[in-house]
């Protein structure tokens, strides 16, 4: 089965790598011989893909591709290699085009896909949050009439200028 990308199947693909890697954070206590690491889980899964289109229909394949990697939207992915990691969804991070010398209507092309993983929701305000918003709004309903008079204050500034630039130029 050759790989899909949303509803595009890839010709030609002569290479399909794939990286997983974890996060760990790495802790030094203070008078212990040796660290102690805590597993924060796995980065997303990058599959790198690359392969050859060919023939009066290349153009078109290569165009759709790149539509795809503009759009910066996630998209379906399935391939048999990647199967096991549950990759449905992916964004691709780089896309390389390349016209091969000498053959007419072929194109080399690289697709870099990273997993996609959909953002969580926001949490919900807590009391305490919506104290400390009362609090904000309390201590600034008094500013805004004073802020309203500041361009009449400058416009009184301005007889000041030439006696304080003339003193100044003396300095």
């Amino acid at each position: 089965m050759r790989p899909i990308l949303d509803t595009m199947e890839l010709p030609q693909v002569q290479e399909i790598s794939t990286t997983e890697r974890r996060a760990l954070a790495e802790y030094k206590p203070p008078g212990m011989a040796g660290s102690l690491f805590q597993d924060l889980g796995r980065r997303p899964t990058r599959v790198v893909l690359s392969g050859v289109a060919t023939g009066p229909d290349a153009g078109a394949v290569l165009m759709e591709l790149d539509k795809k990697f503009k759009a910066k939207k996630p998209v379906p992915f399935t391939a048999d290699i990647v199967a096991s990691t549950k990759l449905d969804q992916v964004l691709i991070e780089n896309l390389y085009l390349e016209e091969i010398a000498g053959k007419p209507e072929r194109f080399a092309y690289v697709l870099t896909l990273d997993e996609y993983n959909k953002p969580a929701s926001p949490q919900t305000t807590s009391s305490i949050d919506s104290d400390v918003a009362g609090d904000a709004q309390s201590l600034t309903n008094g500013m805004l009439p004073g802020l309203s008079s500041g361009p009449a204050i400058a416009a009184g500034l301005t007889k000041f200028v030439t006696q304080l630039s003339s003193m100044l130029a003396k300095l």
